[in-house]
């Protein structure tokens, strides 16, 4: 072990805080946070994990959950203890809301706070929060804040905050031109950043990571299929399937990922 290596335990661990770039602490205190599946990585204290639909968080879910199609992926995290969340070692972070309204990818949002409202966006693979409160995020590279109007290559797209939901921008003379020529003649390319944007206008705030790098998907709360992990063996999942549980009627997953959403 690197000498630099700090070693945690439930005394020095920061409380509702990142460790490092990659992971963050939240802090239970006999309370509540919505966690998404496969985001924990390990915990001190005593903490409850719920399925979304357990009877006993009805009132909770009443408040604080509207999105049927995507309950299947998270829990309700309860109790008293330090919780340490990461995404792949990608970059995580808090942010707070206040009175706020924030859409954010789906795959993007790790965990948040039963103050807050979480809705499905009108916008395929987005999720937005309403009210006060903190949540956690990962993102492929550090987040950039920009300030509309703005056109956004989707794929770098994070999340908007307090301002409209963005239209699509096709750029019709790079489309017609040589690059767009090539692309009709060989089946080379598709869409990209300089032919399709999300564009937005109003106020607000819109959230880029700093990459054209969307995180890689995984079915949240699989067994990794790898040698030695437990239940890890086995092929992948079937098509239309989301783990080892069946897709939902009206979820759009292929096709939404099919335009970078």
């Amino acid at each position: 072990m690197p000498a630099q290596s700090p070693v945690w335990d439930p005394t020095t661990l920061p409380s509702d805080d990142n460790v490092n770039p990659y992971t963050f602490c939240v802090e239970l205190k006999g309370g509540q946070w919505f966690l998404q599946k496969g985001k924990m990585i390990a915990y001190y204290g005593r903490i409850d994990f719920n399925g979304i639909g357990h009877g006993r968080m009805d009132r909770l879910l009443r408040t604080s959950f509207h999105s049927p199609l995507h309950a299947g992926d998270w829990v309700v995290a309860e109790g008293s203890g330090k919780m340490l969340l990461a995404d792949r070692a990608f970059d995580v972070n808090s942010f707070d809301l206040d009175e706020g309204n924030l859409t954010i990818r789906s795959g993007n949002l790790l965990a948040y706070q039963p103050s807050l409202a979480l809705k499905q966006s009108i916008v395929p693979g987005f999720l937005t929060l309403i009210g006060t409160g903190k949540f956690v995020a990962a993102s492929n590279g550090p987040v950039v804040f920009m300030e509309p109007p703005i056109r956004v290559d989707p794929q770098a797209l994070v999340g908007w905050a307090d301002c409209p939901s963005p239209c699509h921008h096709y750029d019709h003379g790079y489309m017609t031109g040589v690059m767009g020529g090539l692309r009709a003649l060989t089946g080379i390319g598709g869409a990209s950043g300089e032919e399709h944007q999300f564009e937005f206008v109003g106020a607000g705030t819109v959230l880029l990571q700093s990459t054209e790098a969307l995180l890689p998907e995984t079915a949240t709360g699989a067994t990794p299929h790898q040698a030695g992990v437990p239940g890890g063996s086995g092929g992948a999942a079937a098509p239309g399937q989301h783990g080892s549980t069946p897709r939902l009627p009206g979820q759009l997953g292929d096709l939404t990922r099919r335009f970078g959403l």
